[in-house]
């Protein structure tokens, strides 16, 4: 994987990784524009169905379980590697677009399995308390960057992002807020400065992961070095 020369390293903070999220957008935005309209354009077919105000008839009934196995079993996969996507351009890594497909051939089944696991857990929490819930869901917000970065299985990335974001669980649930006004001034922009709000808040949870990863990759490194 062919690398291009990287400036400054992203910080794991909420400013930190806003602002280096807001440099690699504009640095790669083509691309990230790319990864986008996919993105959207595959998860279209499930949001229609799910959004739809149709009564619960039979033909409705099966319509949904048809689109619940369709978010399972073929977008996740396309999400997974839109993440990826924006990690490599994170990275300053060159990359091809139709990496986002290579799910589908090597690692399918952990990244449905991790998708499962995933909703399963903060969907659960969510049922339980909204707190537990959005805990989880911030605890967990590395879990498609393991999978597709460092090809773990399932279990194990929900695993490693619980121990990853220990000590960040604030400034993750900080950049989710900030997700709101962010996407309201994209709307207010003519609508289409939705665009570009939803690549830089995927670009920003990018660099979060990055900076964590790199902190960790440095302390090691450190204690080898001592050892």
């Amino acid at each position: 994987m062919e690398v291009i020369k990287e400036g400054k390293k992203p910080e794991a903070t909420i400013s930190g990784s806003y602002g280096y999220g807001w440099q690699q957008m504009w640095k790669h935005f083509l691309y990230l524009f790319l990864v986008m309209v996919i993105v959207g354009i595959a998860e279209s077919p499930a949001s229609i169905v799910r959004d739809s105000d149709a009564d619960n008839s039979p033909v409705m009934i099966v319509l949904q379980i048809l689109a619940a196995a369709y978010w399972l079993l073929f977008f996740s996969v396309v999400k997974y590697g839109g993440d990826l996507m924006y990690l490599r351009a994170i990275r300053n890594e060159k990359f091809e677009i139709s990496e986002m497909f290579n799910g589908f051939k090597k690692n399918y089944t952990n990244i449905i399995l991790a998708n499962l696991l995933t909703f399963a857990i903060v969907g659960l929490g969510f049922v339980l308390l909204i707190v537990p819930g959005i805990i989880l869901a911030c605890r967990l917000v590395f879990v498609s960057y393991l999978v597709m970065d460092k090809n773990m299985e399932p279990v194990a990335a929900v695993e490693k992002s619980w121990e990853m974001t220990r000590g960040h669980g604030w400034q993750i649930f900080g950049m989710g807020l900030l997700v709101i006004p962010i996407v309201i001034g994209g709307l207010i922009c003519f609508i289409v400065g939705i665009v570009f709000s939803i690549i830089w808040i995927s670009a920003a949870f990018a660099s979060m992961y990055h900076a964590v990863d790199l902190k960790e990759k440095e302390q090691l490194n450190e204690f080898g070095a001592v050892n």
